[in-house]
């Protein structure tokens, strides 16, 4: 098996061995470590020596070793140690995937966002530490920090590892599709950095919504958040150009859209909508299909799009819904309109400042013919983001109309 391979099948492996060990012995904080040990020594070992037979069942061994040794040195008695852990031999590994309880327990209600998806990315996604720093551009002891203080707070929480029931169950899955979400807009749209997007970060999210689906494919939101994850990062290829220059969605080039990617989106928006209820994810998916169906830019169903802004605004009120809805409406009804829509946002403060906000108003302003204006808030959008590839385009759009 090739490198890329084999640690392909290690980020598939790690949340299974994580969640046998916790639901054995409990210890969240001590099996996460023991486990991230073991995969550090596959990672060593498997590309020298091969892949053995039973990987799932060596890394449940190697890692319950490193939790006795743990246990080992903590306590002073070898009668506690033994009793508290026993070796785990590869035969006695359960043939369960406790994968969407681990994701459950890291998306605790205990834990901030920021702490839930450095969690998630670690114990479920199988990120190093490093690998987690780096994409969201913090020191690698910084994270450490933060992933220690995350378990420490599951445990003072007394938190266990299981299901949560009823309504707080279906609460809980919201807040996992969140921290889901929230990697994939990373990956997407960076927010600060030299890149647009971070493809690996928007792929990881992905591969662990599959994962989601596969355990609750009736769930509509799953499956609408699945589709909108897709048709979106089909979109990807698109959205550069070779010197990693943004290009907005009515210049791409769609030839360039990976269709497969698309036609499994649409198939799934199609599952999410036939469902009895309708949520925030599917709407979205709905929007992201209407984009995907459109040969060309001019032949995009603003009207619909419009339609289905209007309802996720109903249902989900944010600011960001708002803003779209403000494009759209320019589409269908014209700049004024989409500017007198967005004169609503300018009172919000989670809005104050905002480059998503200035960049809108500048490109309305700049449809209706005030230029100035348009550089102007073109310009103080550059200002406000911490993306270098959005300061890239955004002062490209201010020399454009200033010339």
């Amino acid at each position: 098996m090739t490198a890329p391979g084999i640690e392909d099948l290690l980020r598939e492996l790690t949340p299974r061995v994580l969640g046998a060990l916790v639901r054995r012995h409990g210890r969240f904080e001590g099996c996460e470590d023991a486990v991230q040990e073991a995969v550090l020594a596959a990672a060593v070992q498997w590309p020298a020596e091969g892949v053995p037979g039973n990987p799932h069942g060596w890394l449940m061994t190697v890692a319950s070793r490193r939790l006795i040794d743990q246990v080992r040195s903590e306590h002073a008695r070898r009668e506690r140690e033994t009793a508290t852990v026993g070796e785990i031999v590869p035969e006695e590994v359960p043939d369960t995937d406790d994968t969407l309880v681990l994701l459950f327990l890291c998306c605790h209600p205990a834990l901030t966002a920021a702490s839930q998806t450095a969690l998630t990315l670690r114990a479920v996604g199988g990120l190093t530490t490093a690998e987690i720093a780096r994409a969201f551009l913090v020191p690698e002891a910084t994270m450490a920090a933060r992933i220690s203080r995350a378990k420490q707070r599951i445990r003072a929480a007394g938190a266990t590892f299981a299901l949560p029931e009823g309504a707080e169950r279906e609460e809980r899955l919201r807040v996992v599709l969140h921290v889901l979400y929230l990697i994939f807009n990373e990956g997407y749209a960076a927010s600060s950095g030299s890149e647009l997007h971070r493809a690996d970060l928007a792929a990881e999210a992905i591969r662990l919504t599959r994962m989601v689906h596969a355990q609750l494919p009736e769930d509509g939101e799953v499956t609408g958040l699945l589709a909108l994850m897709l048709l979106t990062h089909a979109r990807r290829e698109a959205r550069t150009t070779a010197s990693g220059d943004l290009v907005p969605l009515d210049e791409q080039d769609r030839a360039r859209w990976d269709r497969e990617l698309i036609a499994e989106g649409t198939a799934l928006v199609k599952t999410a909508l036939a469902g009895p209820e309708l949520g925030p994810y599917q709407l979205q998916a709905a929007i992201a299909a209407t984009h995907a169906d459109a040969v060309t830019a001019k032949e995009t169903d603003w009207r619909q799009v419009h339609a289905l802004y209007l309802i996720l605004e109903r249902i989900a009120p944010n600011p960001m819904v708002t803003l779209n809805r403000a494009i759209a409406l320019a589409e269908v009804e014209g700049p004024q309109a989409g500017l007198a829509l967005l004169s609503a946002l300018d009172g919000d403060e989670r809005m104050a400042g905002h480059h998503r906000l200035l960049s809108v108003r500048a490109h309305l302003l700049e449809k209706t013919g005030d230029l100035a204006g348009a550089h102007d808030h073109y310009r103080r959008a550059a200002k406000a983001t911490a993306s270098l590839a959005e300061q890239r385009y955004l002062e490209s759009r201010a020399a454009r109309v200033r010339a």
